[in-house]
């Protein structure tokens, strides 16, 4: 197997982790709540205190990685949560487990850019699309998982049981990362002279400054940022508050939800894959509205709806069947919405998407906090299911709005994007 397959597999292992990490608390939500006496309001806020420190710490510990490589960067970052995930599992009240799940997130930042930067080093340029939707497809596998082995774990051993196991198999990744992988296959003993030929040595590509006064009274910008920013107002309900919602607020058993829990990330697994196809199959045979802003609207429109009619049946299987093909439509648009940061960036495309994640992480710490107020307000978790529903409506047609043809630096052409096939690997000489 070619070396940079294996980096692939080592980086598709990493966010597996992370993803049972990192839901691990959400499948456990409702028995840590009865064991800490937390109501909803003070959740909420043990969920926003991973995404405010996640969303604080991504940028610098990505500047990291650039600096001193992802070889060591990513150790200590999976280092760093496992610990913090075992910690997890020891905490008594609620003010050391809102301290905990804030360096849970300060620890975990970082992750995915490190990981692109792996990529970058390891993939050359025709391969590294179909490279970088491993990312992907390891947090819906992960999101699939989670509940099906947290729900044994916790009713065999307890739901602390749950977070020192997780934090443990970070340990093991760490350990083999640091001790195998090399920041560059030119370091790495093993890797054939015709391989590192065809990923090629690294270039240096020096971008201009991004000018961001102007940049933020850009209006196709403004209209990404708030797409996005809307879209994690819905989408972050499935990774905090879904198992609450099944268990408690639908009157699941444990081991129901545990069950019903897994289906929606199994059907995002699905989106994501057709979201890729169908968007540059669209590319190829219409225009790049129609494949990225067509195909986007309709499915945050879509996903939106079936959240509402979900949150109005008093069926909880129909709920469940509602709430699975929702987060499946939903994740068609999650690698149609980081294709257009390219299409309208350019040579700015990683600051461009940069902005598009820190939106979405604002939207995702204020719907995780909002929530638990809006159930307890409300007094039911289907009614406060209804704003996170038309935030999604909301960002399909801010989606619809954006012009994918229209850079958003007018004088930064984009790099020509080629959908052919690369040629044949190079066989050794």
């Amino acid at each position: 197997m070619p070396y940079r397959f294996r980096v692939c597999a080592l980086l598709f292992a990493l966010v597996f982790v992370m993803y049972l990490d990192r839901l691990c608390i959400a499948v456990a939500g409702p028995r840590m709540q009865h064991d800490l006496g937390l109501t909803p309001i003070r959740w909420g806020w043990v969920m926003g205190a991973f995404t405010l420190s996640y969303a604080l710490f991504e940028l610098p510990s990505g500047m990291l990685g650039d600096r001193i490589g992802p070889r060591k960067v990513l150790t200590r970052i999976v280092l760093w949560w496992s610990m913090f995930t075992a910690l997890t599992g020891a905490v008594s009240s609620f003010a050391i487990l809102l301290g905990v799940r804030f360096l849970f997130g300060a620890g975990e930042a970082g992750s995915f850019p490190n990981c692109a930067s792996a990529i970058s080093r390891w993939v050359p340029k025709q391969e590294r699309a179909r490279a970088s939707s491993v990312f992907f497809l390891a947090t819906s596998m992960g999101g699939a998982v989670t509940p099906l082995l947290v729900v044994w774990i916790e009713q065999h051993y307890g739901w602390r049981m749950a977070f020192y196991l997780f934090g443990a198999l970070g340990l093991f990744w760490a350990g083999f990362w640091y001790w195998w992988f090399r920041d560059s296959p030119w370091q790495k003993a093993g890797v054939s002279q015709a391989e590192r030929e065809w990923i090629g040595k690294p270039a240096v590509v020096h971008a201009p400054p991004v000018p961001w006064s102007r940049l933020l009274r850009n209006r196709n910008f403004q209209r990404l940022l708030l797409m996005y920013h809307t879209y994690c107002w819905g989408v972050y309900f499935f990774l905090t508050w879904l198992s609450t919602y099944l268990q408690v607020g639908r009157g699941l058993t444990e081991q129901q939800m545990g069950i019903a829990s897994s289906l929606p990330a199994c059907a995002g697994l699905i989106g994501i894959v057709a979201g890729g196809y169908w968007s540059d199959r669209l590319a190829k045979r219409h225009s790049l509205r129609v494949a990225r802003c067509a195909l986007g609207s309709a499915s945050l429109i879509t996903a939106g709806l079936c959240l509402i009619c979900a949150s109005l049946t008093a069926d909880v299987w129909r709920t469940v069947a509602l709430l699975t093909l929702g987060l499946g439509v939903l994740d068609v648009m999650l690698p149609v919405a980081w294709s257009l940061c390219v299409d309208i960036g350019g040579v700015h495309s990683g600051s461009i998407s940069g902005a598009m994640n820190m939106a979405g992480q604002i939207g995702s710490l204020l719907s995780s906090v909002l929530f638990g107020y809006l159930v307890e307000w409300l007094g039911s978790y289907d009614r406060a299911l209804l704003p996170l529903s038309a935030m999604l409506l909301v960002s399909g047609l801010f989606f619809a709005w954006i012009d994918p043809a229209d850079p958003l630096l007018a004088e930064q052409k984009a790099p020509e994007l080629s959908f052919a096939e690369p040629s044949p690997y190079p066989p050794e000489p």
